[in-house]
């Protein structure tokens, strides 16, 4: 928050007559750097509707509303993480892809922040968390988050995590989302739909925690959630070293959409949907 208010302080002194335009060029930035996630897009329109009502020195009215939406996404994370705690019936280990935890959000975790709760309730015995390639938040960013709770932890290499759930002690896998279409599906990060179907198949129950800003009611399907796609140097090449052989091409999209029909339960601030469909979405966000 500190460097986002010297960022702003420095964009109005550089154009303190054309405030609005310089932010609408960063804004406009923002929203194009990341298809998929739709709670940005929703950051960025609910600062534009405040922007469209100041006048004079807007610093101190935007400060305080990325404070307030600061402590909103952080009151909606402890919410979430108490009732997706209160899904786990029983002790058990859980198992998590990427990283949906403080570092992500404003500092407690949707994914994470279920975890933290079920722990303090001494309901996690272990957590499993995936490498997550090719970026490895799990292993960088996850692990050390949990670490830092004294949560216990153990890596696995993404393809892994069928033959753990096959053992019989992972009960939960629990993910976050970065879009949520109309019917349930989820868009989360590469490789989740790959640990959603081995978690059906192993009687392993999948909880997607996420704020509501993340479902977006406009798209039907998990079929329309644009799907971003990097560079292929970021599995052609490890540390700025090549590891691919010479002249191998890569696929890289940085997201996957699991079907709703293989989530048992959608954890939002409003509330926790259970096998979601188009009907219950829509009931949730109409409450």
């Amino acid at each position: 928050m500190l460097s986002a208010t010297w960022w702003f302080e420095a964009r109005y002194i550089e154009s303190t007559e054309n405030w609005r335009q310089a932010l609408e060029a960063d804004l406009t930035l923002l929203a194009e750097s990341r298809p998929t996630a739709v709670n940005l897009f929703w950051a960025i329109e609910r600062m534009r509707g405040l922007i469209d009502t100041l006048d004079g020195d807007p610093r101190a009215a935007l400060l305080a509303e990325a404070c307030r939406i600061d402590a909103e996404d952080l009151a909606a994370n402890r919410h979430m993480g108490e009732l997706g705690a209160a899904l786990i019936e029983q002790r058990c280990a859980v198992m998590t892809h990427c990283n949906a935890g403080a570092l992500a959000t404003a500092g407690y975790g949707t994914a994470l922040g279920v975890i933290r709760s079920a722990h303090a309730a001494d309901k996690v015995s272990q957590v499993y968390a995936d490498e997550t390639r090719p970026w490895m938040q799990g292993s960088r960013l996850t692990a050390w988050e949990l670490l830092q709770d004294d949560i216990p932890v153990t890596l696995l290499a993404d393809g892994a995590g069928a033959h753990l759930m096959k053992q019989g002690e992972v009960k939960w896998l629990i993910v976050g989302s970065d879009r949520i279409a109309a019917n349930g599906d989820v868009a989360n990060k590469i490789g989740t739909y790959h640990a959603a179907i081995s978690a059906r198949y192993h009687g392993v129950k999948l909880m997607v925690v996420a704020p509501t800003s993340t479902i977006d009611m406009s798209l039907a399907t998990g079929e329309q959630i644009p799907i971003e796609a990097r560079s292929e140097d970021e599995l052609l090449a490890f540390a700025g070293q090549q590891v691919a052989a010479e002249g191998a091409r890569a696929w890289n999209p940085v997201f996957d959409v699991t079907p709703a029909e293989l989530v048992d339960a959608i954890v939002t601030e409003r509330g926790v949907v259970l096998q979601p469909n188009a009907e219950k979405m829509a009931a949730l966000m109409a409450g």
